[in-house]
Formats: C-alpha cells, sequence, structure tokens
C-alpha cells in the first residue's frame, strides 16, 4: 500500500499524538485543481445570485473544498497538503505577464491622465486609511501596533507576499512579537477570501443604484473587430513560448526593483513591466503579435492561480489568531466596502468603468492583484465589458501599491514603533 501511495504523494506517519498527514504530488495536486474548476462553474452556473453579486467561480469551490480538508484535519482523519507552491508561482507571473502585455500607451491615452492619477491617488489614500485605521482598532483590542499593521497594508493591499516579506523586518528592526509573520500571513490569506466576497456585490449594488449599462461596443481588443476569434494551435504555441520568454526577461527587471532601498517588490511586478514594455515595442517596431492567443493564456492561468490559492488555503491555521486579527479584519472589510461606494466609485468617474474598477479596488484592496482582475471579470461576465478597467486598471494600481505601500509600512512602522 505504502508503494502505491507513494506514486501520488507523501504519507507521513502521525507520531505522539500528531495527525497523520499526505501531501500530494504536484500532477495529483493540479487534478483537485480542475476538480475546484469544474465544481465552480457548475454552482456559480447553477445559481443566479452568484451570477448577480458577480463572485469568481474558483472563490466559491475553492472555499467549500479547503473546509472539506480544514474538517478533515480538525477532526484528526487526515492532514492533507498539495505540492502547488511552483505551479502557482508560475501561474501567477504568467497571467501577471499577460496583463503587462495589454498595457499599451494607446489604452493610456484612451483613459486620460486625468483616470490615472485618480487610480493612483485611490491606491495611495486607501493603503494610508488601511494602516490608520487598523493600528487605531488595535490599540483598541490591546493589539502590538506592528501585529496589527500585518493586518492592515501589509496583508491587505500587499497580500500574502507583501506580509510575509514584512514580517521579519517588524520583528528584526523594530522589535515585534515573534509571531508578526503568523499574523500577517492568517490576514492576508482571510484577506484573499474577503477581497473576493466583496467586490462583485459592491459592484453590483453601484450598477442597480445608479443604473448603469456597459457600451455595446466596448469590446475586448481580441474580438473589437466584430469577428469572433479563432485559436490557431501554431500561434498558440508561438505566444505560449512568447509569454515564458517575457516571464524570464521580467527577472532582471525585478531583481533592479526588488534592490532599490526600504522596498519589498514581488516577482510578478517584473514580469508584468517585461510584458508592458515588449507590447509597446512590438507595436512600435510593428512585430506581429496575436491578441486572442494571449488572451487565453491570461484566462486560463487566471483560473487556475485563483483554483490552487484557495482550495490550499488552511483554515486551521488562523484559529490562534482568530480574536483581535478578526476585529480589525471586520474593520478593514467595512474599510474596503465604503472606501469603494463613497471614494473610488467618485473618483473613477462615476459610470459603469468607475464600477468594475471600484470591484477591482476591493479585490487588491483587501488581497492581491489576480483578485482584483477574477473580480473585475467577474463583473464583466454578468454586466458587460470594460477595456479600460479590465486592461488598465489592474496593472496601474497594483504598481502603484507596490511601490508607495512598503515605502509608507516601513516608516509608519518605524513611527508606531
Amino acid at each position: 500500500m505504502e508503494t502505491i501511495l507513494s506514486y501520488f504523494g507523501t504519507l507521513t506517519p502521525g507520531v505522539d499524538g500528531a495527525v497523520i498527514s499526505f501531501k500530494f504530488e504536484y500532477l495529483t495536486s493540479l487534478g483537485f485543481a480542475a476538480l475546484v474548476i469544474f465544481l465552480g462553474r457548475a454552482i456559480v452556473g447553477r445559481s443566479s445570485l452568484l451570477r448577480k453579486f458577480a463572485i469568481p467561480a474558483p472563490v466559491v469551490s475553492g472555499l467549500l473544498f479547503s473546509i472539506a480538508v480544514a474538517l478533515l484535519k480538525g477532526t484528526g482523519i487526515i492532514a492533507l497538503s498539495f505540492d502547488v507552491k511552483v505551479v502557482k508561482d508560475l501561474c501567477q507571473n504568467l497571467f501577471f505577464m499577460c496583463v503587462g502585455f495589454g498595457f499599451s500607451f494607446k489604452m493610456l491615452k484612451k483613459a486620460g491622465g486625468k483616470l490615472c492619477a485618480m487610480i493612483a491617488l485611490a491606491a495611495c489614500l486607501l493603503i494610508t486609511l488601511q494602516d490608520v485605521v487598523g493600528v487605531l482598532v488595535g490599540n483598541l483590542v490591546g493589539l502590538h501596533p506592528l501585529l496589527a499593521l500585518q493586518c492592515s497594508s501589509a496583508a491587505m493591499s500587499g497580500g500574502v507576499g507583501t506580509a510575509s516579506a514584512f514580517g521579519p523586518i517588524f520583528i528584526e528592526k523594530f522589535g515585534a512579537p515573534e509571531s508578526a509573520t503568523t499574523v500577517g500571513v492568517a490576514a492576508g490569506t482571510l484577506g484573499n477570501i474577503m477581497g473576493s466576497l466583496i467586490g462583485g456585490p459592491v459592484a453590483a449594488f453601484l450598477i442597480s443604484r445608479h443604473h448603469l449599462k456597459s457600451d455595446p461596443n466596448d469590446k475586448p481588443e481580441a474580438v473589437a473587430s466584430g469577428a469572433v476569434p479563432e485559436l490557431n494551435n501554431g500561434r498558440m504555441i508561438s505566444m505560449f513560448a512568447m509569454c515564458l520568454l517575457l516571464c524570464a526577461l521580467g527577472m532582471p527587471i525585478y531583481c533592479l526593483l526588488d534592490n532599490i532601498p526600504m522596498i519589498e517588490m514581488p516577482k510578478f511586478i517584473g514580469c508584468l513591466f517585461a510584458g508592458a514594455i515588449a507590447r509597446n515595442v512590438m507595436e512600435a517596431a510593428n512585430i506581429k503579435f496575436y491578441t486572442p492567443e494571449v488572451d487565453a493564456i491570461e484566462h486560463m492561468f487566471l483560473e487556475l492561480y485563483l483554483a490552487l490559492v484557495l482550495m490550499t488555503i488552511d483554515i486551521t491555521a488562523l484559529a490562534p489568531v482568530a480574536g483581535q486579527m478578526g476585529v480589525i479584519l471586520v474593520a478593514q472589510a467595512i474599510l474596503i466596502t465604503l472606501f469603494g461606494i463613497f471614494v473610488s466609485f467618485n473618483l473613477f468617474g462615476r459610470d459603469y468603468g468607475a464600477a468594475v474598477m471600484t470591484a477591482g479596488n476591493c479585490g487588491w484592496g483587501c488581497g492581491s492583484g489576480p483578485n482584483a482582475v477574477a473580480n473585475e471579470k467577474a463583473v464583466m461576465d454578468q454586466y458587460g465589458w470594460h477595456n479600460v478597467a479590465w486592461v488598465l486598471y489592474p496593472s496601474l494600481a497594483v504598481l502603484i501599491d507596490d511601490i508607495y505601500n512598503p515605502i509608507f509600512l516601513s516608516l509608519f512602522g518605524g513611527f508606531v514603533a
């Protein structure tokens, strides 16, 4: 039996009362991710309520899957885990490279400098408010201010990556408790869930309240000509190879950005820049590329990334830090909801595109860039397309976030310490 099980993963017997554990190898793990994708699409396809509030399909099924895994572990039956670290990293970086590849200067001109400035302003304002509110609420419930910061913009706007990066910094440089990293990662994990659940309903509320409608002439670039995009095997192979090459070329960009003093940069920012630079160079040099194939790659890896993230959340690990952290996270959820309705929507223009971008704002403001894109896609699948919101907002907002957030966290962390 042990020999047979070794083909599917690694079994670790329980010792000294520990629960027996099994870690699935990566191909079997991807099989579970596929089931999560199928299940999510089936559930959302049969639920008008989930479609109305634009809840991303992998979020629904991924949460159900992680709850089932948590129950198996919590009841002492078996602790299941999945070998998806490398695949998840690949999905995230390929996806953001594709997002960057959609960032054309033509789109920037179409959006206008005012909207770009408003997106930057909203991002910086939200990060500042998250940290101020987090520390104030943390003070009320008796939580160390640096742990409160880990539940604020470090985990919310920054996500698990930024929170895990700043945990050791807060511990070593500012004297934070040793649990700073654990608290930040747990908060970032819950933030991913919050952002995915809040964005769609907020956008749906704004669309309904202001009677907003999408422009039927605003279509994805791949179908702007009116023709149904047809994928071609040869073009798909060429574009996939191009995407892999551009991700590799994003590494020196990531290296340069990550070595800026006092700033912690995630790897995918290098890939995003590489995609944006390559797109505009190729347009200027009249080098042929195929948008439908790149769009297909982007959507495939987004769906897989969300499935992998949500299905591998260890809900049982959140229990020890659920008290005071939970109070701050509720405050952060209220903040992002009110900020989206009363600030983002107004700054972004009070139109349909503003509602879509507000859904994206809730996504990255409580979790990560992929959450922003997933929220926007779910809203547009239900209510209609908006090209500027899809191409411009996630990449620009995440870029501003990854520049301003580490700087403000470093300065404000030193102040509250």
